[in-house]
């Protein structure tokens, strides 16, 4: 009896440790590939470890993916879905479950920490809509079977010292800011030449090509259509329709267009800048 203890505790360590490694590996589902990148691109892992990911490498539940300066990075779900990160964004894959024959356990949960995305429904959010959410600082947005685009960007730091003036900003979305035309051809010494456009303003901004989709936040819920633009200062702050492209741009390489085909980041009226779509 006395050598059988040992052996029974032995046995039940290996059994808790096969336990653990189920548990993980039922985690750690492959959920998308790379299909698209542009740029490094690497993947932060619940258990802290970074991995470095290339075109078809294999991503899953739980991952945060950062895309670097001047990276583009297009993920394909298992459910025909995409994703398409742009430079210096942070986001997380929270949970995203498909089976065609199990259309109950659809779930997709994203969190966009920082940065933008263009986002195209796949099967999931085609049967499912309501089972799709992508969080975001400013707000919550859920699809109607859609392609949209997002981008947040974070307030600036607090000024430091006693006296100072806030840090300079783009104003209200249309808005032509501290570096306008007039100021440009001042800096210049009034050569002409191509006019950049304004800073967006801090918090959430919204293009929708295809379909809709609902914003939801403490200060409400606004739903928005194909060809609209939307912007959400903060959490607090209500969703609201804006009338023309406040400068959003989304300009990946010409093969990052989206597999349905359909329309992607249109400019708006009156800007020059080049529109990502294929005319067909």
């Amino acid at each position: 009896m006395r050598n059988l203890r040992p052996k029974l505790i032995a046995i039940e360590a290996l059994l808790c440790a096969v336990l653990l490694l189920a548990g993980s590996t039922a985690w750690a589902q492959v959920v998308g590939t790379v299909a698209h990148l542009s740029g490094p691109l690497v993947a932060k892992k619940p258990n802290g470890t970074v991995k470095v990911l290339a075109v078809k490498s294999e991503v899953e539940n739980g991952d945060t993916l950062v895309s670097e300066k001047n990276t583009y990075a297009q993920i394909k779900f298992v459910d025909n879905g995409e994703i398409t990160l742009r430079p210096n964004t942070t986001f997380k894959i929270e949970k995203f479950a498909y089976d065609a024959a199990k259309p109950d356990g659809d779930s997709a949960s994203f969190d966009l920490v920082k940065g933008g995305l263009r986002s195209v429904t796949g099967l999931l959010g085609k049967r499912n809509k309501e089972k799709f959410a992508l969080k975001t600082p400013s707000a919550t947005i859920g699809i109607r079977g859609t392609t949209f685009i997002a981008q947040y960007v974070p307030p600036p730091p607090v000024a430091g010292g006693p006296g100072m003036g806030p840090p300079p900003s783009g104003g209200a979305p249309g808005s032509q800011g501290p570096q306008g035309p007039v100021e440009q051809l001042l800096r210049t010494g009034g050569a002409p030449g191509p006019v950049a456009p304004p800073p967006l303003p801090p918090g959430l901004h919204l293009q929708v090509t295809d379909g809709a989709i609902v914003v939801t936040n403490n200060g409400g819920s606004q739903g928005f259509q194909a060809g609209q633009f939307g912007f959400v200062p903060s959490f607090s702050q209500p969703p609201v329709i804006v009338p023309p492209n406040p400068g959003l741009q989304f300009t990946p390489p010409p093969t990052f267009n989206p597999g349905s085909g359909g329309p992607t980041a249109s400019n708006g009226p009156g800007q020059s800048q080049a529109v990502d779509c294929i005319v067909r």
